[in-house]
């Protein structure tokens, strides 16, 4: 254990020398005491005057600061990153010798916190053109019971061509009205210059398209297209089923994307899959949204995996959580998670 001896002279504080007499005297010596302050380094114990009148302050270490500003970035930046707190307790005994209470956690990540509210109804400067959405499930307790209820997320492509999260809102089960209040959510911070929306296909999605422009045309990511297609595939047949809806994408224009789309249609109801040949029929002009805008943007357009990457790390993050007592406790952590990786 070491000791550290705050040496800032306390006659400056008190204006009077030891055992000088003067009137113009502040305060009154009363020796020193020992307090405890994590570093990255280990445990130290500084030896700190006390005064009698008057409060004794250093730059060195704030008033009844206990850690050290890198120690306390590092607990944040674990819980953050989605290590539980009983490991972070593990983890801080084996890098500093003491344990930190899960008190002291919560009371750390309240200042990860405070800006977070403030970045999530930001206003939006910028135009978005490409906008990538969805929702992660999490679990919450409702009522004493273990609920699915989700997280709306929204990516935004700027003018510059950057991504940027743009939005993320509870949703309760994805339904209409979960969007439409998210689409005003977003369109009341200034959201503006969208022209595509990606996304999964989800019917209260789709019909909420309108609040968040009336012009934005919407592109279905095209794998779960293909996974759809292949759940009324035989087995026996995957192989040579797999290939088609895949042929279609693979065009070098809208045009030649129908045309080869009718073809496949035709090959499926040869091979006596109506279903598979159906759902293409029905599903396929949503997939092709991406090909009425520049040819250089189809790779990022066509998909959804953008936002497949945000998700992933949502999960991380809250994996380790379990249920959220409330929609509030579930919503910050994501939050502040996805801040740190606001642009992408």
């Amino acid at each position: 254990m070491r000791f550290l001896i705050m040496r800032r002279p306390t006659w400056n504080l008190v204006s009077a020398g030891r055992y000088e007499r003067t009137g113009d005297r502040k305060g009154y010596r009363s020796g020193r005491y020992a307090r405890n302050f994590t570093t990255t380094s280990g445990e130290v114990k500084p030896r700190v005057p006390k005064l009698k009148g008057i409060q004794f302050e250093t730059a060195v270490i704030e008033r009844y600061k206990r850690r050290e500003c890198s120690v306390e970035e590092a607990l944040i930046e674990m819980y953050l990153a989605g290590v539980s707190v009983r490991r972070v307790e593990d983890i801080t005994e084996a890098l500093w010798g003491g344990k930190v209470s899960p008190g002291t956690i919560s009371n750390l990540n309240k200042k990860a916190y405070e800006h977070v509210e403030e970045w999530r109804t930001r206003r939006l400067t910028s135009e978005y053109p490409y906008v990538y959405v969805d929702g992660v499930y999490l679990k919450r307790s409702w009522g004493g019971e273990v609920q699915n209820v989700s997280v709306l997320v929204a990516i935004g492509v700027n003018s510059e061509g950057y991504r940027e999260i743009i939005g993320a809102a509870e949703g309760m089960k994805e339904d209409r009205e979960s969007w439409k209040n998210f689409f005003v959510f977003l369109k009341n911070r200034a959201l503006s210059g969208v022209r595509l929306i990606i996304g999964d296909k989800s019917l209260g999605m789709l019909e909420s398209i309108p609040e968040a422009s009336s012009e934005a045309k919407y592109q279905r990511r095209a794998v779960h297209f293909y996974r759809n297609v292949f759940t009324v595939t035989p087995r026996g047949k995957m192989t040579e089923v797999s290939k088609t809806p895949k042929a279609i994408h693979a065009q070098e224009d809208k045009k030649a994307a129908l045309e080869k789309a009718q073809s496949v249609i035709q090959k499926l109801r040869d091979m006596k899959l109506p279903t598979a040949a159906k759902k293409i029929e029905e599903g396929i002009e949503d997939t092709l949204t991406y090909m009425d805008f520049p040819s250089q943007h189809w790779q990022r357009i066509r998909t959804n995996n953008t936002m497949e990457r945000a998700n992933r790390e949502i999960k991380r993050r809250t994996r380790a959580i379990g249920a959220f007592p409330d929609g509030q406790s579930a919503l910050t952590p994501v939050c502040a998670r996805l801040r740190r990786h606001s642009v992408l």
